[in-house]
């Protein structure tokens, strides 16, 4: 660059910093509210029945508006992922993070999570869990190994919070973590998947009760 590219540049930023900054931010916030309603229309049709055209449908924009924030459906599905744990974890993580490590931040963490499913904080449920039902038996690509690593990552995230509260002396040293994870996870999934068939919130608490004996069993 010359320098009088760098001069023209520098007087350009130096005029117009707040204006250009209040577009970034409005282009960014029409992005994430997109992706928001591409999160919820996905935890109902699937991330195969995301396309442009349905999305611009939902939402009452052209499809040229919507190729100018997305290149093509695989660039949207990977997107919506993101956003979609973006909202996983505002509901399900970040609000336990303040306790003290152990039990009791443990079963707040699962009680969230169990908050989450009964809310229905995406339209057609968990995200995740629709998703992974959609795309267990399909061929590895981007988009299933971005759902791949999400399910490692939350059960590796609860089994760290076991590991915790064995160290604080609330849960028995001798229990396998990535076991006791396994079967948490099990327990809020089938809720889940219950609830979505049966429509009975009971299940939630059914679920609960079996976290807390679960725990309880393992127990100091």
């Amino acid at each position: 660059m010359s320098p009088e590219d760098l001069e023209t540049l520098a007087r350009a930023t130096a005029v117009v910093p707040d204006e250009a900054d209040g577009r970034r931010r409005r282009g960014n916030a029409t992005r994430e509210s997109i992706l928001q309603a591409a999160a919820d229309v996905a935890s109902v049709e699937g991330l195969e029945g995301l396309t442009i055209g349905r999305l611009a449908t939902e939402l009452g924009m052209s499809k040229s508006g919507l190729f100018a924030h997305f290149g093509s459906k695989e660039e949207l599905q990977l997107a919506t992922i993101d956003a979609a744990r973006r909202r996983f974890v505002d509901h399900v993580i970040r609000p336990s993070r303040g306790l003290p490590r152990g039990r009791a931040r443990l079963e707040a963490l699962l009680i969230d999570w169990l908050q989450y499913f009964r809310s229905e904080v995406f339209r057609g449920g968990c995200f995740f869990n629709a998703v992974k039902a959609e795309f267990d038996s399909r061929p590895d690509g981007p988009v299933r190994a971005a759902i791949t690593e999400d399910v490692r990552q939350f059960l590796a995230f609860l089994a760290r919070e076991v590991r915790k509260a064995q160290e604080a002396g609330d849960l028995d040293s001798a229990v396998d973590p990535e076991q006791l994870a396994f079967e948490l996870d099990a327990f809020g999934g089938a809720a889940n998947h219950h609830y979505q068939f049966m429509r009975d919130k009971a299940v939630f608490d059914r679920a609960a009760a079996a976290m807390r004996g679960r725990l309880d069993a393992v127990a100091t």
